[in-house]
């Protein structure tokens, strides 16, 4: 009799406890705590107080309805927040400067003050997450903010934060970056749409100093950088990167790593994804201020209109705004595979490349060049073919970044390699539509190189 009722009263417990956490995990809709969701009144408290509650309820969903514009000026992520926005719903910025508060940390680049203050944060914050299919608008557009105005807020920061989630939402129209991720851990994003084209430096997602990041099943339309992977403090790595299924078009890279590169990069894959129409270059790895970067692997790859599918350095410049007054070291980089490649820019001018380069003494180690179909429109000239190029030294780069207009025509149609060791290129197709006087491979201080199966429309390469 007495197990008997000892099961009866644990059943009833588990029952009550079961009750208990369904009704906890509620829905917060901003209209019940005030906001008008008219896209005029401004509805910041209301849309605060719905996050705090659903925080202080030990989690819940924040509820931006369908077919309601919720104007916002700066709102606070919380613990166990989901931001749900409803499909027909819109999270929109204010497009007034004083709506954003100077508690929000900062931008990491130097010189760039005005793009401090930010739409969304969320610091020392654990498992929060965006989702619906709805839309989250910065409201950017110059006639809101410039730097003359004031600044122009980023429309998401978020600093020393774990687990975080974002899915299936579409983000326009940031004043400056849609996004900063600063040393956060185990980061999910997945099925967003990107379009940033309404103000400058529209970077998508920025990783900085972040681990155990999976990006999927995205796409990005942006006036910067689409992805980037950065590390600002030297204890702060960014590592374990997998980003696949994604599409990319921007004014200037699809994904850059590095730059902001005080700390180190390791593992880090790029797969299944396609770019087109990049200004500047699909794939832009750079260190420059003494970290180290490693072992990452792109494969898979579609690129049209992207006129240096891959572009390499390794240089000393200071990016990160807390640099120290003297330059850093140059550490190592290596190990890094480039495979099944497939690049279109027959629609574009000469300056169309796989450009990768180190410095003297100071080399890029162990590069696998692979299954690759290249497709340029060709005219360089005898005279490119004999240029010597600049290295990415102090005195080229006068205080800014390592970038290819510093040098300029390359004196190869297809691949330019230099400072490097260990270098395998196999299986490489190099279609060249007009006549072009240059070589289609340079390897300049390039020690133990392998350059097999290699062939100019279709001949091989002796």
């Amino acid at each position: 009799m007495k197990n008997r009722f000892t099961f009866k009263t644990l059943c009833i417990a588990f029952a009550m406890l079961l009750v208990a956490q369904i009704s906890a995990a509620k829905d917060f809709d901003v209209r019940d705590f005030g906001a008008k969701a008219d896209g005029v009144s401004l509805d910041t408290e209301a849309v605060q107080n719905a996050i705090n509650a659903a925080t202080q309820n030990g989690g819940g969903k924040v509820i931006i309805p369908s077919g309601k514009i919720v104007l916002s000026g700066t709102i606070y992520m919380k613990d166990f927040v989901t931001l749900h926005i409803e499909n027909g719903g819109t999270l929109l910025a204010s497009p007034d400067y004083k709506d954003y508060p100077n508690n929000t940390h900062k931008n990491m680049y130097k010189n760039e003050p005005h793009m401090d203050r930010c739409f969304i944060y969320a610091e020392d914050a654990k498992s929060f997450a965006f989702e619906g299919y709805g839309i989250i608008d910065g409201n950017g557009y110059m006639k809101n903010f410039t730097r003359k105005k004031g600044g122009r807020p980023m429309l998401m920061r978020f600093k020393n934060c774990d687990k975080i989630h974002m899915r299936d939402i579409t983000i326009l129209n940031p004043a400056a970056w849609v996004s900063a991720w600063l040393y956060c851990n185990e980061i999910v994003v997945d099925g967003i749409k990107i379009r940033s084209r309404v103000n400058g430096n529209g970077d998508g997602l920025d990783f900085d100093g972040c681990t155990n990041v999976r990006v999927s099943n995205s796409s990005f339309d942006t006036s910067d950088d689409s992805i980037c992977l950065q590390a600002s403090m030297q204890d702060k790595p960014c590592k374990d990167v997998v980003i696949t299924n994604c599409i990319f078009e921007s004014k200037w890279a699809g994904m850059r790593i590095g730059l902001l590169s005080r700390g180190d990069f390791e593992s880090v894959t790029v797969t299944n994804c396609t770019f087109k129409n990049i200004k500047d270059s699909g794939l832009k790895i750079q260190v420059n201020e003494g970290g180290t970067m490693k072992n990452m692997v792109f494969s898979n790859l579609v690129m049209k209109n992207v006129p240096r599918p891959v572009f390499m350095t390794f240089a000393q410049q200071k990016a990160c705004v807390d640099a120290p007054d003297e330059m850093y070291p140059m550490k190592e980089m290596k190990n890094f595979t480039f495979q099944n490649i497939i690049a279109d820019n027959t629609e574009l001018d000469k300056n169309s490349a796989f450009f990768l380069t180190g410095m003297p003494g100071h080399n890029i180690q162990n590069i696998i060049i692979k299954d690759v179909q290249f497709f340029v429109s060709g005219g360089g000239t005898k005279e490119d073919s004999k240029k010597s190029i600049k290295e990415y030294t102090v005195e080229t780069l006068e205080g800014w970044w390592p970038e290819f207009h510093l040098v300029g025509t390359l004196p190869a149609s297809g691949v330019y390699l230099r400072h490097m060791e260990n270098v395998l290129v196999d299986n490489f197709h190099l279609t060249v539509v007009d006549a072009d006087a240059r070589k289609p491979f340079v390897l300049d201080d390039v020690s133990n190189s392998n350059i097999s199966n290699c062939y100019l429309n279709g001949k091989k390469i002796k």
